[in-house]
């Protein structure tokens, strides 16, 4: 891992850590922009939105998580927005010309389902950017950015991680 990827990969675990009652995440590969973790029972490709946080705005989050137990969910997409969305509202993601309508609440979004979930992946993999959108509490626009790079390596990782975990089990 050069050190590029390495910083990269450290920012990942500090923003993967965020949540509380989460357990530590460990870096599975790190690529562009992109990471592949491993955390309890679930690995995630995960990336932070290309603003940084400020005082009035969160770091902007997105991971596609694949768990590692029987049936479990294979690539479901969960966005921490930069700002909480308008209540009742809903959120866009577009991944290049592509555009996803997701369920937002609070500073979250997330995917509607398995097939939502495996045409967002297959977008991703032909890259072009990212982008999610939608209304803030207070009436603005929260407009959070990903750059793609290394998302399809990413995805591959975390996807793979969980395949193994599930196998060693």
């Amino acid at each position: 891992m050069n050190a590029a990827r390495g910083v990269a990969a450290l920012s990942f675990v500090v923003i993967a850590g965020a949540g509380l009652a989460a357990p530590p995440a460990r870096i599975v590969a790190a690529d562009g922009a992109w990471a592949a973790l491993a955390r309890g029972a679930t690995c995630e490709a995960a990336s932070a939105a290309l603003l940084p946080a400020t005082p009035e705005r969160a770091q902007g989050r997105a991971s596609l998580a694949f768990d590692a137990i029987p049936n479990g969910r294979r690539g479901q997409l969960a966005l921490r927005l930069s700002r909480p969305a308008q209540p009742g509202s809903s959120a866009l993601l577009t991944v290049g010309a592509e555009p996803f309508l997701l369920v937002a609440r609070g500073d979250q979004a997330w995917s509607r389902g398995a097939g939502q979930e495996a045409a967002i992946i297959a977008a991703l993999r032909n890259g072009g950017g990212m982008r999610v959108e939608a209304r803030s509490a207070s009436g603005g626009r929260i407009v959070d950015r990903y750059d793609l790079a290394g998302a399809a390596t990413a995805i591959d990782a975390a996807a793979a991680c969980a395949a193994n975990m599930l196998a060693n089990r």
